[in-house]
């Protein structure tokens, strides 16, 4: 809050925060209510976790990411906030009518979590473009140095965090998926949509490490859901890429392949580049801070957001 770019921002984050907070308290009424002594015992165990902690952490790894300047703030509205936006999605297809209904109510608050990431990132964008157009070069060092994130390290951000949040969705082949497609608690975002409900015999072809696979649609669902998501952050970089064009710069922000820098399912580990070339290990290692924010680059972000940052003031 002391660096915030703006009250608008204070603001924003303020409001982010207190919705979160009633996310966490209506599935802990859920829990109370309708899940006897195992959902209290649950309940507590949800209250009790607080983001890097080191005792307690949060279950999902991502959820632990320290979001230490408001660059990272904004692309975790966008990228993480997302992720939200697509499990409520698929537990408001719910069979379970309190689960059903609370996620859809939900649902009007996490769209606001996500323009507060696209506008902010289209704000450091629009920034950066006029510091390029005042100084007439692309060049990061210069960019840097007038106090504005230059386009590169922007995309580092990007990489990060996207891959970060890919993982939420679980592993690319999973029995709980199936499981909980099966017994009614979640369905696919939009239902509606799809002509199949059951998929007893639906497939999918699944890009492995090993080569195509095809493995049985029901036990692919986190993939799905994870596809769908990937075209839905689409849309806010075409928006900014839109701007970017019209500045006369060649470069262009982009996804990274859904296999880099994974922590879970059949691409764990994996030495994939954003572009998704698979390369050595050693290859990877010696490369990985061209791809993701270092410390210094961090540390770069933060002076930006200072209270004594003129931007800032």
């Amino acid at each position: 809050g002391h660096t915030c770019p703006s009250l608008y921002d204070l603001r924003n984050l303020f409001q982010e925060n207190v919705e979160e907070g009633r996310h966490l308290w209506a599935m802990v009424y859920l829990l109370h209510a309708y899940f006897g002594r195992d959902g209290r015992e649950e309940a507590e165990e949800l209250l009790a976790r607080h983001s890097g902690d080191a005792d307690k952490p949060r279950i999902l790894s991502t959820f632990n990411e320290p979001v230490a300047d408001w660059l990272s703030f904004f692309c975790f509205t966008y990228f993480t906030d997302r992720d939200g936006k697509y499990q409520l999605k698929s537990l408001a297809e719910s069979a379970f009518d309190p689960l059903s209904r609370t996620c859809r109510f939900m649902l009007t608050e996490e769209a606001h979590h996500m323009f507060v990431g696209e506008t902010g990132i289209g704000r450091v964008v629009k920034r950066t473009l006029e510091v390029m157009k005042e100084l007439g070069t692309e060049d990061p060092a210069r960019v840097r140095a007038a106090g504005a994130v230059d386009l590169p390290l922007l995309q580092k951000y990007l990489n990060f965090w996207c891959s970060s949040s890919l993982d939420l969705f679980g592993s690319e082949v999973s029995s709980n998926s199936a499981a909980n497609f099966a017994n009614g608690l979640k369905g696919r975002p939009d239902e509606s949509q799809y002509e199949d409900h059951v998929l007893r015999a639906a497939q999918f072809k699944l890009e492995t490490p090993q080569g195509a696979q095809e493995v049985p649609m029901l036990n692919a669902l986190n993939e799905v859901m994870r596809e769908s998501y990937l075209k839905d952050c689409e849309i806010g970089l075409k928006r900014w890429n839109r701007a970017i064009e019209r500045a006369g710069c060649a470069l262009r922000l982009s996804l990274p392949s859904p296999h880099f820098r994974r922590s879970i399912g059949s691409w764990v580990n994996a030495p994939v580049t954003p572009e998704g070339k698979v390369v050595s290990r050693e290859e990877y290692d010696r490369r990985v801070g061209e791809w993701i924010p270092t410390e210094a680059d961090r540390a770069f972000v933060r002076s930006i957001f200072s209270r004594d940052h003129p931007d800032c003031a």
